[in-house]
């Protein structure tokens, strides 16, 4: 009896969990279609403001896109380029560098001055 009541109660708490994502959509709000998640496109049913892509095919497109290397282009002045999915696409790691900023442009402070707070990124431990 056990053995057959397991996947009844897994359905039970997949439909209880769309149910409830779909309830937190403004009416009117919800669509299926596919979302970036990970390294990956997910398809399904819920808010547009999540489930932005139209088809697996576009989203692939937008994920193929994503996935160019933007760190051969080089954009960190100094210090390791890192890949991301959030905008603009990459990361530069400056720790060690002597410089932080988005692209490790900005020489870190060598003397302490009232007031000024030091970029982790200039903090040597």
């Amino acid at each position: 009896m056990r053995a057959r009541t397991a996947p009844a109660l897994l359905l039970v708490a997949i439909i209880a969990s769309l149910h409830s994502n779909a309830e937190a959509c403004e009416p009117g709000e919800l669509q299926n279609g596919c979302k970036i998640y990970g390294t990956s496109c997910t398809c399904g049913y819920g808010c547009k403001t999540e489930y932005i892509y139209r088809s697996r095919r576009e989203c692939l497109n937008v994920l193929t896109e994503k996935n160019s290397n933007i760190c051969s282009r080089r954009p960190c002045i100094r210090g390791i380029c890192l890949q991301t999915m959030q905008d603009p696409g990459f990361t530069c790691k400056c720790e060690g560098t002597g410089y932080y900023g988005m692209r490790c442009e900005k020489a870190c402070p060598t003397v302490p001055t009232r007031g000024l707070v030091f970029p982790h990124e200039c903090i040597v431990i």
